[in-house]
């Protein structure tokens, strides 16, 4: 089985200088600075990156796998493209499972996954307060990550939590974007907000639909950016 290199999870600081590069390279692919469908040179990236052609090939093998790039045989590698259609279906799928996910996780939650619910939703706040800085997004979204994953950390599914933890990464780009152009307005903290109080409340049905409205309102975000900006480099 061929997993993702992301969802698989690597340790918290990289042990091989292929680990290094794959994340120096994801890094730059899910934040526009190696723009959607732009061209890899590993000549070229090889010095940009610190390593030898052979590992900024084994980097791009993983980052294959996370279908963050493209392998075009003989003609190298690009990033991948990013399309609505694309990101309809990453949507509608983590939807479908999130939900699920998170009626079983409220069913089978006890007072320590509420706990940590709490714990996670206070951590988001507090960097939603200063998320303004590269550095601050970079904590937010960690957060936002974990406060998701403890949301259905109680569902018995280890292959729910595995997919959706593949879903959510393929997501990034998207989510990015939407948070770098915001082209509607949302309140995400007042979001989460309901999203914690009816999971503590045990309302399974609330709770599965906030998800599914949170998760449905990124998708109406990157709908409403034109089409044009959706696959261009933004400005540094």
């Amino acid at each position: 089985m061929n997993i993702s290199a992301a969802a698989e999870g690597f340790s918290a600081e990289p042990k091989t200088l292929v680990e290094s590069a794959y994340r120096a390279l994801r890094r730059d692919i899910i934040e526009g600075t190696l723009a959607p469908g732009e061209k890899l040179r590993v000549e070229h990236l090889k010095d940009n990156y610190g390593v030898g052609a052979g590992t900024l090939r084994e980097a791009l093998s993983l980052l294959i796998a996370d279908a963050l790039v493209v392998s075009q045989g003989q003609r190298g590698f690009r990033v991948s493209p990013v399309s609505l259609e694309d990101f309809d279906d990453i949507t509608r799928t983590r939807v479908m499972l999130e939900c699920e996910a998170l009626r079983q996780s409220i069913a089978m939650g006890d007072d320590a996954w509420e706990a940590n619910l709490v714990g996670a939703f206070h951590r988001l706040a507090k960097a939603e307060e200063k998320r303004i800085g590269s550095d601050a997004r970079e904590e937010w979204e960690e957060r936002n990550r974990i406060f998701h994953e403890v949301l259905i950390a109680a569902c018995p599914s280890r292959w729910l939590k595995h997919f959706l933890s593949i879903l959510y990464y393929q997501a990034e780009r998207y989510r990015r974007l939407s948070l770098y152009l915001q082209p509607i307005p949302r309140d995400i903290h007042a979001e989460h907000e309901a999203l914690l109080q009816a999971a503590i409340k045990r309302d399974a049905d609330q709770a599965a639909a906030l998800l599914a409205e949170h998760i449905l309102m990124t998708f109406r975000s990157i709908e409403a950016i034109p089409s044009e900006e959706l696959n261009r480099k933004p400005a540094a």
